[in-house]
């Protein structure tokens, strides 16, 4: 006698198919498995390890939670979204802001370790070959606003908020890649001068960079990180510096020894050349470029950029915006301004995708711990839509173009269902095919999740 054995399907709906595709990629390469191996928070079981709870926070970022509240609205009342992500139940908001409130200074070191560990694992950074090119990081401060009696909160400076009290976000940005590769807090009043050194320092450790390494790897920072000091103190560890003097004094000064101005080709009232003075306040030979822009009262507003890289690599990376320009000396004299306006395209771009696409700016702590823990689970968060859209692109190339604001809001919301078996596979995810964006994902997320034997179709829903 032959016996045969069925197994019962449960078929969910989730207005978030295309995010639990994803999970069950997190899932099957155990993304959050050095958190649960290191992190140890001194808080009890009951229902939940206090890593569940942390996990269950990093998920309701990634379905755009601005606020932790919104785990209850995003991810408890959804358990499709579970499943896929290998999660049987969710923990209410409430008990998730116990457990970052009982995180300590040691939480936050083991955190750090391993974040550190997951970035070495899946980053393009962690692998880059820098016999073939340069490594570029951008370095930048950006104001977190808080309640005047959050821990670190200062009176500082935050873009047309004045008065206004809350911490800074120092960033180390991988610009080839836009993957953060450290993100530390500190007090309001601190900015990038006071803040260059240690971020620095833990970018080292993060990447491994030896002296072999750093003189390989192109740090590119504002006036803030531009102090004689601070560059000296860069040049000093082997680093190509590409920078804004600090002093504003020095660049009037020094652009007064310019010979001959160009105009920028470009647009705007803006005017470069080179600076023929030499100096002796640095411990590297530098050139130096100044550069005025026309204000609104029609006098000049003046800034000096210095450099260590080659003209050869600065050119390599702003060919695209030389597209017109034929003299040669002019060509060469504009790479670098360039590249310097290329920040903007950077670290200033990471810094406002994860404000409108991750709500960075919302999640405010009042203890110090926690907050930090925010932080990093917000850095995880950033690095992992990264690679997501990395893995989408692989297959669909118009994916990269999404930016995290549009990948958060608009790829990972599309509907549908998600069909699991009695012991919570995952066996099939539906997508809607109403959805304008359901037709694009559809290939690049059934080679996403290939590997673990689910189907992604196109249904009506």
């Amino acid at each position: 006698m032959t016996e045969f054995s069925t197994i019962t399907r449960i078929c969910s709906s989730t207005p978030r198919a295309s995010l639990a595709a994803l999970g069950l990629k997190l899932q099957h390469i155990d993304l959050f498995g050095p958190i649960r191996q290191q992190v140890h928070i001194k808080q009890k079981t009951v229902r939940y390890s206090p890593t569940d709870k942390l996990f269950d926070a990093f998920i309701s970022l990634l379905a755009g939670a601005h606020g932790l509240v919104e785990v209850n609205t995003r991810l408890r009342s959804d358990p499709s979204l579970q499943r896929a992500f290998g999660r049987t139940g969710c923990a209410e908001q409430s008990v998730i802001q116990q457990t970052l409130d009982a995180c300590d200074a040691t939480t936050v070191t083991q955190m750090d370790a391993a974040l550190t560990t997951i970035f070495r694992q899946h980053s393009r950074a962690a692998r880059h070959d820098y016999a073939k090119a340069c490594l570029l990081l951008d370095v930048d401060m950006t104001g977190l606003p808080s309640g005047p009696k959050a821990a670190f909160a200062t009176t500082g400076y935050f873009a047309r908020q004045r008065q206004r009290r809350g911490r800074q976000l120092g960033r180390v940005l991988a610009t080839a890649s836009n993957e953060v590769v450290v993100d530390r807090l500190f007090t309001g009043k601190v900015q990038l001068r006071s803040a260059l050194r240690p971020l620095l320092c833990a970018t080292e450790q993060t990447l491994e960079l030896d002296q072999a390494r750093r003189q390989r790897t192109i740090v590119r920072v504002d006036s803030g990180g531009g102090s004689v000091g601070d560059l000296n103190w860069l040049l000093s560890r082997g680093y190509q510096i590409h920078a804004k003097d600090y002093s504003s004094v020095r660049a009037r000064k020094l652009a007064r020894s310019v010979t001959s101005w160009v105009d920028d080709p470009r647009g705007g009232e803006r005017q470069v050349g080179w600076v023929p003075v030499s100096s002796d306040d640095y411990v590297e030979p530098v050139v130096r470029i100044a550069v005025r822009c026309r204000k609104q009262n029609g006098t000049w507003a003046y800034g000096v950029l210095i450099s260590t890289v080659d003209p050869l690599t600065v050119l390599l990376h702003t060919t695209a915006r030389l597209v017109g320009v034929t003299d040669e000396a002019t060509r060469w004299l504009l790479a670098y301004v360039y590249f310097y306006d290329m920040r903007g395209g950077g670290v200033e771009t990471a810094n406002r995708e994860d404000k409108q696409g991750l709500g960075i700016t919302k999640r405010q702590k009042k203890r110090e711990a926690a907050q930090q823990m925010v932080v990093a689970l917000g850095t995880l968060a950033h690095n992992v839509l990264v690679w997501a859209r990395d893995w989408l692109m692989a297959t669909t190339p118009p994916l990269g173009a999404f930016g995290l604001k549009r990948l958060v809001r608009d790829l990972l919301t599309v509907n549908g269902m998600v069909e699991y078996d009695e012991r919570g596979r995952v066996c099939c995810i539906v997508l809607n095919q109403a959805h304008c964006y359901a037709r694009r994902l559809v290939l690049a997320l059934q080679m996403l999740v290939g590997t673990e034997h689910v189907s992604v179709i196109l249904g009506e829903t």
